[in-house]
Parts: C-alpha cells; sequence; structure tokens
C-alpha cells in the first residue's frame, strides 16, 4: 500500500521556483561576489549587471531555503556553507552542472520540454535549442570547454580506481575511443607502465588530450587521434576502451559504436565498456535526464551484453569499477566477421 500523503505535498516535489533560484545564484557568481564577508544587494546588482529589487527578491529566497544569510545591519547577504558549495572552487565541483551558461547547466533547462520526449520518445535538447547537444558542443567553445571540464570531475576519483580496477597490463596497446582530454588513459597508463595508447576523440578534445599526456610525461607511450567513433577505428589494437559513451546513445547508435570496434580489433582483440549501469547505484533521475538530453539511456548488464551480442561480442566478465559504474570485457566472438 501507498504511505499516508497527509502530511506530504506533491508540491513540494513539483516547485520549480527553488532549484531554478539555486542555477541563477550560480550562473551570477553571486556566492563568489558576496565572498565571505558579504555585500548588499545593491553590490551584488552593479556586480552582476542585474536589477536591484529583482535581484534582492531572489536574494530572500535564497535565505529562505539556507543558502544565503542575511545580515541585519547593514543588509548584507552571505553564503552559507551550503551555498558555498556553489563557488568554482569548492570541492563539490557542481557549479558547471548549476550554472545554465555551461553544457550542464544548459542541458538541465531541456527538462522543461520533458512532455516533448515522454510524447514522441526523441530528446528534448534539440526540441528547446534547434540542434542536438553534440552540435551545441562543436558550435560554442564555451560548452566544449566545460563539458570537458565536467568530465573531468566526474572522473578525478574514480578514474585511479578504474585503472587499478582490471588487469589492463594484459592490453599493450589501447585505444581509447571518444576518451575525451585522456584523463583516464592517462591514469591507465600510469598504473601500468608497459602499456601504450591512443586517445580518439573529436578534434579540439583530441588536442587536449595530447597536451595532457605532454604535460604527464607520457608522450613515448601516449597519443590523440582526431577522429569521431561512428568512423572506422585505428585498426590492430589489443583493446578498444569505451568509457561513459554507450549511454548518450540509443540502441542503434550504440550498436554503430561497438560494431566499429569489433571490426577494428584483431581476432584476439577485447573491447572494454565501463559504463554507469542501472541496477548498480545508477537512478532513475540519470536515466530520465539521459534519454531527455541525447535520447541515450543507462542500462543494465544483462541489456549491454544484449546489445554487444548483436554486434559480434561475446560477453568476458564484468567488474564493479567504482560506485555506480561496471567494466565488461568483451572479446570479438567466433562467428563475427
Amino acid at each position: 500500500m501507498d504511505k499516508p500523503t497527509a502530511t506530504r505535498s506533491i508540491m513540494a516535489l513539483a516547485d520549480l521556483a527553488t532549484p531554478m533560484a539555486i542555477r541563477v545564484a550560480a550562473t551570477l557568481s553571486l556566492v563568489e561576489h558576496a565572498g565571505t564577508e558579504g555585500a548588499t544587494a545593491e553590490q551584488l546588482a552593479t556586480a552582476t549587471g542585474t536589477q536591484t529589487q529583482a535581484l534582492r527578491r531572489l536574494l530572500d529566497h535564497l535565505v529562505t531555503i539556507g543558502v544565503f544569510d542575511l545580515d541585519a545591519e547593514p543588509a548584507r547577504y552571505r553564503p552559507t556553507s551550503l551555498g558555498a558549495q556553489m563557488s568554482e572552487d569548492a570541492p563539490e565541483g557542481v557549479k558547471p552542472l548549476l550554472d545554465i551558461t555551461c553544457a550542464g547547466g544548459r542541458a538541465e533547462l531541456a527538462f522543461v520540454d520533458l512532455l516533448e520526449t515522454v510524447t514522441t520518445g526523441a530528446p528534448a535538447y534539440p526540441h528547446r535549442y534547434g540542434h542536438d547537444f553534440w552540435a551545441d558542443l562543436d558550435a560554442e567553445p564555451k560548452l566544449r570547454r566545460t563539458f570537458d571540464a565536467q568530465m573531468n570531475w566526474r572522473f578525478r576519483e574514480q578514474a585511479p580506481e578504474i585503472a587499478k580496477s582490471l588487469n589492463w597490463s594484459r592490453f599493450p596497446d589501447i585505444v581509447d575511443v571518444g576518451g575525451g582530454n585522456g584523463q583516464l588513459l592517462s591514469e591507465i597508463l600510469h598504473a601500468h607502465p608497459g602499456v601504450k595508447g591512443r586517445v580518439l576523440d573529436l578534434a579540439p578534445t583530441a588536442t587536449a588530450a595530447a597536451e595532457r599526456f605532454a604535460a604527464g610525461g607520457l608522450e613515448d607511450r601516449a597519443s590523440a587521434i582526431s577522429g569521431s567513433f561512428f568512423d572506422p577505428l585505428p585498426a590492430g589494437a589489443s583493446a578498444y576502451l569505451l568509457s561513459d559513451i554507450l549511454h548518450d546513445w540509443d540502441d542503434e547508435h550504440a550498436r554503430k559504436i561497438l560494431t566499429e570496434c569489433r571490426r577494428a580489433a584483431t581476432p584476439s582483440g577485447s573491447v572494454v565498456v565501463v559504463e554507469p549501469v542501472r541496477g548498480h547505484g545508477v537512478g532513475t533521475g540519470m536515466d530520465l535526464f539521459m534519454l531527455m538530453c541525447f535520447g541515450g539511456k543507462e542500462r543494465t548488464v544483462d541489456e549491454l551484453i544484449e546489445l554487444a551480442a548483436h554486434c559480434g561480442l561475446e560477453f568476458h566478465t564484468s567488474i564493479p569499477a567504482t560506485n555506480g559504474r561496471m567494466v565488461l570485457e568483451f572479446t570479438v566472438a567466433s562467428t563475427g566477421g
């Protein structure tokens, strides 16, 4: 039976004022402008180019929800410890997910068109912005830059764990397909000195990967290639790594990516999938976001195995890598051509 609802209001779950107030505060950098000493509404309006009375009303709501405190004399707004999490240098690293001028925050706003997704099954992001998420990144350097930074933040603790979760030394040559700026591959190479690797990603990000390898002293073992994972991949590597790639795509596109990996692999090669997995720490909210933003999905282990089987890949093993992510290793099926 359902729990009694007398003390619970559906409006508390449906309220948009609070999440939007927080996102606007992050976008305006109110925490940074106020600092630890606090600032008046007039000072903050001048610093942010906003209308004073409107901003004061926003700040008052932020006080109500515990994000800012208000000193009576003089009337100065100061971020609380909760509000400080919105700061650019806060250890939580969530500002790019809240700032609506950044890739993550901009994507979240497409949830207002969720009805379109539920009605048609198509992602809401193109409906709201006129083109898909990836085209947005290509067109706007800031979005590309903030997306790469967001990926770095997501993997800052998990990349070393993933590097230790599998015996990567079995693969002397790894192609990290869609590997971003090389964060995960760098960790793998540092943890396994006998391994060499290449990152394949689109041009701006591949350049960043090359710079990371140079800065980390890995030039002799790592390189970056500009390209798309929908095109033929460099052939003959011992392993093709797909980290947080497949969940961005529907089954049709995911099969294309896996098929390109299988075609490029040697008969004894492997395809290693590092992926958030339903039932292992990934919730329904993120699954809904993947649908809304990309038309993608968070899959179960069984769904990933079935997806790979359609592409001529046999399941070999799965290992929990981090909270919410699994490492699944596939080999080229004997019937794969």
